[in-house]
Formats: structure tokens, C-alpha cells, sequence
């Protein structure tokens, strides 16, 4: 095997075979394949694609290029993945709450990834905690407190690890090959038994119309359920962010709130995540009333927020991070409004801007690298539809320094479309089994 021919293949628009695609992975995990290889394989990938054979065998390959956990415990084991958004910090929420509900939840996630932030980056935000666990950790968390979010160890899915991090600095993160095959090699890794695909769809994610949404969710589906994993997906709407904050240490102070009770503070943030989390339960067998109000109980008696503070203290974060969160979190040091330039209604959000803005600030990485700063990023965000008055507040940006303040409320500015009423559509879209 050489992994030039199998790069060759897919550039004359080929697809290799399922042992070629295994023998990659396996490359990709044992330094046998290089940096500039994987790159050019990416973009191979993105531009002439993989048949859905080749899709099946990219994700396998990736998956058995690691450890593959089997779990013996008294409840399922599920877990939730979002193709990525604005704003989007559902599993913070979810985790806790289907630990809560009776679940058990390994939830192995990512880093920021493009314009959108990266589960892991907003868990960081919180001192002391280690999202690199090893397996034995991950499962004796897992066994105690219901849920971990952790990283991929060495062992699992290694080979999806090393391509993750060079898909973002390389452009090649917009492919429903490879994002199909980075999903679901660490989840089916996992050893679950359900799974459920939140499949972002508008300006703030990767695919921006229904059709392209509708294609990633049915690729992931298949995958998923042919894999033995019963699988469902949600397309969501992304055409404005999720929550009204974008980065990391701000992202996990919205998700405080709403663990504390307060729906209030990002109602789609609270109303998409009851409605993952009771689908997930719906695939276990409860009835839809039933799993909503399971669901919504768990985040309004507190019982979440107490499976979520025993994970943050479980992974070395702070003890009493459930009363005392507000003094954990990291602060920037400038802070202020970015006002509206004009007078109307919020017609339009560049979700995608919004997010490279708070790159831009620091929040995410342009190269492999890059620091991320915890504590920057754009509060208070402006939704859909909402009247404005030229001097009205867009959203609070929190910077390192005042020039990338300014040039955070230039891009904002930018991304914001003020003129005629907009009315925002639904927050689920469609359901895909």
C-alpha cells in the first residue's frame, strides 16, 4: 500500500477500496502517513468525494484504527453530535440531563473546527479540569456521575484525531464524506447503543441550505444505523446563533443559567436540547409526552446541574462549581457594545462571520498552534426580527485588548443585515430516521 497511489485514486475521481481506506486510517494513526498526505487526501476527498461504500469504509477504517469500548451497565449508553454552529453549547446541557434521566453518556468530543467552537475548548475554559482522560477514567466517570465529555484518548479513534486537527487549517472541513466518517468513527468507538445527529442547517453552520443538511443527515444516519448504532438526526436551524453568547468561558456561563432554571436566558439553546434529549429517550422506548417532561424535570429540580458540577469536579475542575460558577470562569479585560449602525429590524445574521470574528479575538484557532483565549468572545447577541435604533446595542464583545475589540464590532456590524422584518423559521426543521 502507498498512500500517494490511494490519494491518486481519489484525485482521477476513484474510489479506493475498503482496504486501502483501512490502511489510510491506520497511516493516519501510526505516522505512516505524513501531514502533506493527509492534507492532499482531504482535499481530494472534498473535491471528487467517495462513493457511499467508500464513505462506510473511511468510517470503519477510522473507528478500528483504535479501541472499540464495550460498556456493562444498567442503563443505555447514547450520546448526541452536533455538525457544528454558532453559539452551540447543547451538550453541556444534554449530558448532564440524560445522566439525570438514567442514561449513561460518553460523550467523546472535539476542539473548534472552522468557524464553529469546539466542545472541548469550552470545557477548558474552566480551571483545572482535563478533558484527556484515559479509557479507564472515561469509564469509571462514566460509571459514577452518568456522563463525561472528554477528548478521544490515544486509543480511540486516533486515526480521526490527526485528520480533525488538519481538515481546519487546511479548508477541508465542508465535505459530507469526511465529516460523516470524523462523527461517527469516535462514536461508534464509543460502544453506544443510540445516538442522535443534531445536523445544523443556515448561515452559522457548514451546510447552509435544507438539501445540504438533509444529505449530511441522511449519510450520517445510514452510516450509523448500518454500523449497528440505532441512529436518528434533527436538522436544526442555524440561521441566527443558538445562544445569545459566542466563545468559550461565555458559551459555559449561558449554559449555567439555563441548568440553573432559567429558560429565559437562551430559550432555543433550553428548547433544543429538551427536544434531543427526549428523542433520545424516545429511542429507548419512553413516549414523547413522557420524555419531555422527564427531561424538562431533570434541568428545573436542579438534578442536572448537580450530574453536571459532579463531572466538572470528577475531571479536576473546580468543587463547587454549581453554586460558585461565576468566579471560575475567566473574564477579558476589555469589554463593551457594539451598537447598531442604522434603524430597523435584524433581517439577517452572518453566523459564519460571527464565528470568525470571535476566531479573530482569540476564541478559536486560524493554525493548529494557536492558543485559544478562553474569556473573549460576543455576548448578548441580537436575535432574528428583533427592532433596533441606530445606537442600540448589536451585543457585548469581550477582548484581549482594544484594537481586536474594534475590529470584533466592525465585523459584527458587518454580519448583522438591518432592514425589513424577518420572521425566524422553526428551530427544528425535520426529523430523519
Amino acid at each position: 500500500m502507498d498512500a500517494r497511489a490511494i490519494i491518486a485514486k481519489i484525485r482521477g475521481k476513484e474510489t479506493p477500496t475498503q482496504q486501502e481506506l483501512a490502511w489510510f486510517a491506520q497511516g493516519l494513526s501510526s505516522g505512516a502517513v505524513s501531514d502533506a498526505q493527509a492534507g492532499a487526501f482531504a482535499m481530494a476527498v472534498v473535491l471528487n468525494g467517495l462513493t457511499d461504500e467508500g464513505r462506510v469504509a473511511l468510517t470503519q477504517g477510522m473507528r478500528d484504527s483504535g479501541d472499540v469500548m464495550k460498556w456493562d451497565l444498567p442503563g443505555p449508553v447514547i450520546d448526541k453530535h452536533s455538525t457544528g454552529g454558532v453559539g452551540d453549547c447543547v451538550s453541556l446541557i444534554l449530558a448532564p440531563v440524560l445522566a439525570a434521566c438514567g442514561a449513561y453518556v460518553p460523550m467523546i468530543s472535539g476542539r473548534g473546527l472552522g468557524h464553529t467552537g469546539g466542545t472541548l475548548d469550552k470545557l477548558e475554559a474552566i480551571p483545572g479540569l482535563n478533558i484527556n482522560v484515559s479509557e479507564k477514567q472515561l469509564r469509571l466517570i462514566t460509571r459514577e456521575v452518568g456522563c463525561a465529555i472528554v477528548s478521544a484518548t490515544g486509543q480511540i479513534a486516533p486515526a480521526d484525531r490527526r485528520l480533525y486537527a488538519i481538515r481546519d487549517v487546511t479548508a477541508t472541513v465542508e465535505s459530507i464524506d469526511l465529516i460523516t466518517a470524523s462523527i461517527l468513527s469516535k462514536k461508534l468507538a464509543a460502544g453506544l447503543e443510540s445516538l442522535i445527529l443534531d445536523v445544523k442547517c443556515g448561515s452559522g453552520a457548514f451546510m447552509k441550505t435544507p438539501d445540504e443538511a438533509r444529505a449530511l443527515a441522511r449519510a450520517l444516519v445510514d452510516a450509523a444505523n448500518g454500523a449497528g448504532c440505532k441512529t436518528a438526526a434533527l436538522i436544526s436551524d442555524m440561521s441566527q446563533p443558538l445562544a445569545p453568547a459566542l466563545g468559550n468561558a461565555v458559551e459555559v456561563g449561558i449554559c449555567m443559567e439555563v441548568l440553573a432554571g432559567d429558560r429565559t436566558v437562551a430559550p432555543r439553546l433550553h428548547d433544543l436540547t429538551v427536544g434531543l434529549s427526549a428523542q433520545l429517550l424516545m429511542m429507548q422506548g419512553e413516549d414523547r409526552a413522557t420524555a419531555v417532561e422527564k427531561v424538562k424535570m431533570t434541568i428545573s429540580s436542579g438534578a442536572a446541574m448537580e450530574r453536571f458540577a459532579q463531572m466538572i469536579a470528577a475531571l479536576g475542575g473546580p468543587p463547587d462549581m454549581a453554586h460558585d460558577w461565576h468566579t471560575h470562569l475567566p473574564k477579558a479585560p476589555v469589554v463593551g457594545e457594539v451598537t447598531a449602525p442604522t434603524t430597523g429590524h435584524i433581517s439577517a445574521i452572518d453566523g459564519e462571520a460571527l464565528g470568525l470574528a470571535v476566531v479573530a479575538l482569540g476564541g478559536g484557532r486560524r493554525v493548529e498552534i494557536d492558543r485559544v483565549n478562553p474569556a473573549v468572545g460576543l455576548t448578548e447577541m441580537v436575535g432574528l426580527g428583533v427592532a433596533v435604533t441606530r445606537g442600540d446595542p448589536l451585543c457585548i464583545v469581550h477582548a484581549a485588548d482594544e484594537d481586536t475589540a474594534v475590529e470584533a464590532a466592525m465585523a459584527v456590524q458587518a454580519a448583522v443585515t438591518i432592514g425589513e422584518p424577518a420572521t425566524p423559521g422553526p428551530l427544528v426543521i425535520e426529523g430523519i430516521t
